[in-house]
């Protein structure tokens, strides 16, 4: 049994899960969305935002839309530093694609069928389904 323990402790190491809170224009959340969507993120939120600088700032930035949405994603650990990277060169290279992006890590997450879920997990799913038959 101390082998089966080690091994799900071992699954739970390698699947830890980070959000990652990106912060786009509104007219570009669905391009962002669908990019993060592609790292195996299984739940996303967004929320709409505005920003919060100055006019006189607004107008030294060249920054003229305030209207924002902050997509909030449960990513894997092993995807966020590729997900930032990618987020990164967008920020770069799409016109009025400019954002902010960042992972804070998730220290726990209570009950094995939601962590399962948030990790796209199915293999997981499948056996706590089983279990509860």
């Amino acid at each position: 049994m101390a082998d089966n323990r080690n091994n799900q402790r071992h699954t739970v190491d390698i699947n830890r899960l980070e959000m990652l809170v990106t912060i786009v224009r509104r007219k570009k959340a669905d391009y962002y969305k669908d990019l993060i969507a592609s790292y195996d993120v299984n739940l996303q939120t967004t929320i709409l935002a505005r920003g919060t600088a100055s006019t006189e700032m607004k107008e030294y930035l060249g920054l003229d839309n305030t209207e924002k949405i902050a997509i909030v994603s449960i990513i894997k650990k092993e995807y966020a530093d590729k997900a930032l990277a990618d987020i990164e060169e967008k920020f770069k290279t799409i016109k009025n694609g400019k954002g902010i992006a960042f992972t804070v890590p998730m220290s726990s997450v209570i009950g094995v069928s939601l962590f399962a879920f948030l990790s796209n997990n199915r293999d997981m799913i499948k056996e706590q389904n089983y279990e509860l038959k």
